[in-house]
Formats: C-alpha cells, structure tokens, sequence
C-alpha cells in the first residue's frame, strides 16, 4: 500500500514540470522581442553600415534567434508530450509533422544538432570579425565548436544503436 501511494505520487511529479514548460513559451516572447531590435538594427546596417559584413552579422543573429527559438519549441512541446501528457487536437487543427514522434532520445539528438548549428553560427561570426578576435579565442571557439559536434555525432550513433537494440528485442 505505501509502495503503491509512492509511485503515484513519483507519477504526479511530472506535473511540477508544466510550470517550466510554460515559462519556457516566456522565454520565446523574449527571443521574439529580441528577434524584432535585431530586424530594425539589420535595416540600420542595411541602409547605413559601413560594410557588408555589419549586415551579414546581423542576418546571422536573426538566423541564430530563429534557431534557439525553434529549439525552445521543440522542447516546450515535445517534452511535454514526452513527461506530462499527450497534446489533443482537434481534427481542424494543424498537427505538425514531428508531434507525437520525438521521443526523448530523438529530442537529444535533434537539441545537440541545433546547438552544433547554433555554435556554427557563432563560430561564422567571430571569424568575419576576426580582426577584433584574439588567435587564442578563436581557437578555443573552434575547439568548443568541435566538441559540439563530436557529441552531437556521438548522441546520434548512440541512439541509432539503442533503436537498433530496440527492434532486436
């Protein structure tokens, strides 16, 4: 009987984490409102900049936004369809093509991809201002960069192994 009221309750948990997927639709506000200063100092750049790679900078920020963003909502939603429960829409409703089909495996791998294509950005960044970058922080940029996709790489073929494993049994 305790043991029975323990797991029931260790099953309620996973409410406490609703909370935190709701604030995570906060910080996408927050994205969203830094997304649109962005757009207007892109127009700046477009208009008035001195170079064209003040502009292309300022396009790779819009573009790095958009991916944290889009990476916020993967796992805002899939998280929550993951740990909480299933999202119930109706017929009429769009349904994106992913939801229902990220398990948390695949959420990982698709999380470290967009941080590898998020550092990329980054790393783009620092080498079209290289003049204003130190040798030794490029290099440590590049060899966080690499990290990344190491573990990234890594995360993938462990999980293909896993779904491998799985299929087999």
């Amino acid at each position: 009987m305790i043991e029975r009221y323990i797991e029931r309750t260790l099953y309620a948990c996973r409410w406490l984490l609703v909370p935190m997927y709701l604030c995570l639709a906060l910080v996408l506000i927050a994205f969203t409102v830094r997304f649109g200063v962005e757009l207007v100092d892109l127009f700046g750049y477009a208009l008035y900049g001195e170079s064209e790679a003040d502009l292309i900078l300022a396009a790779l920020t819009l573009v790095d936004l958009v991916l944290v963003g889009s990476l916020v909502i993967m796992v805002m939603i899939s998280g929550y369809e993951n740990f909480v429960s299933r999202i119930e829409l109706d017929e009429n409703d769009e349904k994106l093509s992913w939801l229902g089909k990220l398990d948390s495996g695949t959420l990982k791998v698709k999380v470290a991809a967009s941080i590898v294509a998020i550092s990329s950005i980054h790393l783009l960044k620092s080498f079209m201002d290289a003049d204003k970058v130190t040798n030794d922080k490029l290099m440590w940029l590049v060899i966080i960069h690499l990290t990344f996709v190491v573990s990234a790489v890594l995360m993938g073929w462990l999980d293909k192994l896993s779904s491998s494993n799985k299929s087999r049994l």
